[in-house]
């Protein structure tokens, strides 16, 4: 695996990233915040609770295959009353009924079964794409926070430096070595990386909201990335490696073969509709009259058992099987068609986020190269204007284009590691435990 390394920041920068995030020491790892949220996170704990309910769901399809059992009881009370011969009598009868069926033979049942069976593959897809997305909000969220931390540490470092060149800029101008033009440049560039430090604070404490929200934590301190920065690489530079695996892998498409299946079920199912049925059955009856009938004497019991075959020959239902198995035949080819869309998705989406990674280390690159050449323009200009072969101006726009490339390069390399996570969810083979290669970039 291929690194790339990136070069310490300055120490004035150092210390104002600090303070961007004071409480450093008790500074959460993004796997410490992941697990966090995956304990309290209601929209994966909402998947957590859905994918229990399908488990129970399909072990109830266990019933279509297994015997069934009941029992009733009963008490009636009788009266008789004639005339030719004289009756007049009043009896109870007490009755209590076991009964229990097996199928024998019932192929829609199997069917029935079957597609039962396919809940447990659909609902440990469900769960795996969120817990993929877990993932990926976590550490959007968690990078947001270091890229707001950034960006504020950035501006007042270039609110320090534009305040150094405008007190120069009035020294010069006090003993008549510049013009007010060139303070009041500096003083224009000073209020306005006045203005962006003030939106940096908000950026950030905005994205520390949604991360303390996301994580269920009170002041959640993300720990910074370690410098000098290593950024790894793709580890299958090949994409045709990452289509296969998101063909295959990524819960979507997992769901689609899923359904198609069921859908395939359903049709033979539909068909099973014009077969015989065969049931075991078995039963035993007992009655019993305390007080007699008209026939029997006191405290009579009659008891009884029975065990037989029931067999069930369709004959005609008014075309409903027929039109049945038309409409499952229409529910097959559209589950078809939705499987070849997801397909299609996904390897759209994955093609995207590999090239995405590629650009955006790519990106890294350039940026590092450009804040070497930003830093040497800014130094440039420091010494004309010392010299007088350059105006303020100059000076505040190198300083100025120096900490943007800074801003860049740092979100780019945020954007890489996250890449990274998005190409791999693309694919399905995200998992928790690769963060644990982002974890290892982090201050320890």
């Amino acid at each position: 695996m291929t690194m790339h390394r990136f070069p310490l920041a300055s120490p004035a920068l150092a210390l104002a990233f600090a303070a961007a995030f004071t409480g450093a020491a008790h500074a959460q790892s993004l796997v410490e915040l992941f697990d966090a949220a995956r304990a309290t996170d209601s929209t994966y704990q909402s998947a957590k609770a859905q994918y229990d309910a399908n488990l129970a769901k399909a072990d109830q399809a266990k019933a279509y295959i297994l015997p069934t059992v009941g029992a009733s009881a009963g008490l009636t009370r009788s009266m008789v009353d004639g005339s030719n011969p004289s009756l007049d009598s009043h009896y109870t009868t007490q009755t209590a009924t076991l009964s229990a069926s097996q199928p024998l033979y019932r192929p829609a049942n199997r069917i029935s079964y079957q597609q039962g069976l396919k809940l447990v593959d659909v609902a440990q897809a469900q769960l795996a794409a969120a817990e993929q997305d877990l993932v990926v909000r976590v550490a959007q969220s968690y990078f947001d926070v270091l890229g707001a931390g950034d960006s504020l540490a950035f501006v007042r470092a270039q609110k320090t430096a534009v305040a150094e060149q405008l007190a120069s800029a009035k020294r010069n101008f006090e003993v008549g070595t510049a013009t007010i033009t060139d303070t009041r440049e500096a003083q224009a560039q000073f209020d306005l990386v006045r203005a962006q430090e003030i939106a940096a604070e908000n950026d950030l404490l905005v994205k520390k909201l949604a991360l303390d929200t996301l994580v269920s934590k009170v002041n959640a301190q993300p720990t910074p990335l370690a410098l000098p920065v290593v950024l790894p690489s793709v580890q299958a530079a090949d994409i045709s490696t990452w289509v296969q695996q998101a063909e295959s892998l990524q819960p979507n498409v997992v769901q689609a073969v899923v359904a198609l299946d069921v859908a395939r079920l359903e049709t033979q199912k539909a068909k099973a509709g014009n077969l015989p049925t065969l049931d075991l059955t078995a039963g035993y009856n007992v009655n019993r009259y305390p007080n007699g009938t008209t026939s029997l004497p006191n405290n009579s019991r009659n008891n009884g058992a029975s065990v037989g075959l029931s067999l069930n020959i369709p004959l005609f239902a008014g075309f409903s099987i027929q039109n049945r198995i038309r409409e499952t035949l229409s529910l097959e080819d559209k589950a078809q068609a939705d499987l070849d869309a997801a397909r299609r998705a996904v390897t759209q989406a994955t093609r995207a986020a590999f090239y995405g990674v590629l650009s955006g280390v790519g990106q890294v690159s350039a940026l590092e190269a450009a804040e070497a050449s930003s830093q040497i323009a800014l130094d440039a200009n420091k010494l004309g204007y010392q010299v007088g072969v350059r105006i303020n101006i100059d000076v505040l726009n190198s300083q100025s284009q120096l900490f943007q490339t800074k801003r860049d390069l740092a979100q780019a390399r945020y954007n890489v590691l996250l890449g990274g996570l998005k190409l791999r969810q693309a694919s399905g083979s995200l998992k928790p435990d690769d963060l644990q290669a982002v974890n290892a970039l982090l201050v320890r």
